[in-house]
């Protein structure tokens, strides 16, 4: 029996784990942290182990428990909280570039970039990373967090937003309401933006 429940930050390193192992072969992160698969799950772990800390403290970390195993997660950036500000970049680069290297920092830089330019410009809550272990992906994990995002924003009566790199992921996200309001290459790879409207 899978439960959602908001994670603590004693979660977070069982949550790097799933990001870096469900997102592992993701096309921006390929991209972005290169072709070598081993090199690119380790910068994913260093990565994620600052972003993570950085997500709770400005919203919410879902996670998905089979028993007492976390088997996904779903980050949520509170409204006006999605993009860092000056403080928090300027904080966030002497860890950031140590842990993914100077070349795929510089990446990663320009990746963050383009997609700060088609944030969402009204309230919404961020969702992301959404990542599901890699070997419990298509068992409904995802769904499960998806609804429990989706009630939330209900309740709150506030619009929904997230990025994409995956043309798969624009099907399930439209399921729960979501549609693309724009798109564009990041890194040279296809990407989507997408707005689930208040209700």
């Amino acid at each position: 029996m899978i439960s959602v429940r908001e994670l603590s930050e004693a979660d977070l390193p069982s949550a790097v784990g799933i990001v870096a192992r469900g997102m592992r072969d993701n096309p921006l992160h390929i991209a972005a942290l290169g072709d070598d698969v081993e090199a690119r799950g380790q910068r994913l772990i260093r990565m994620f182990t600052v972003a993570l800390p950085l997500i709770l403290s400005k919203g919410v970390v879902l996670g998905a428990f089979d028993g007492e195993t976390l088997a996904g997660i779903a980050g949520m950036t509170a409204p006006g909280q999605c993009q860092p500000s000056l403080t928090e970049r300027l904080s966030l680069m002497p860890r950031l570039v140590p842990a993914v290297g100077g070349g795929a920092f510089t990446r990663v830089g320009r990746w963050m970039g383009i997609w700060a330019q088609h944030d969402l410009r009204q309230p919404h809550w961020h969702l992301g990373p959404v990542a599901v272990d890699a070997h419990l992906q298509g068992t409904g994990i995802g769904t499960l967090l998806m609804k429990e995002y989706c009630a939330r924003l209900d309740r709150a009566h506030v619009a929904g937003y997230l990025e994409t790199d995956k043309e798969s992921n624009v099907r399930f996200y439209e399921r729960f309401g979501f549609q693309t309001i724009s798109t564009a290459p990041v890194l040279n790879t296809p990407n989507w933006f997408m707005k689930r409207t208040a209700r």
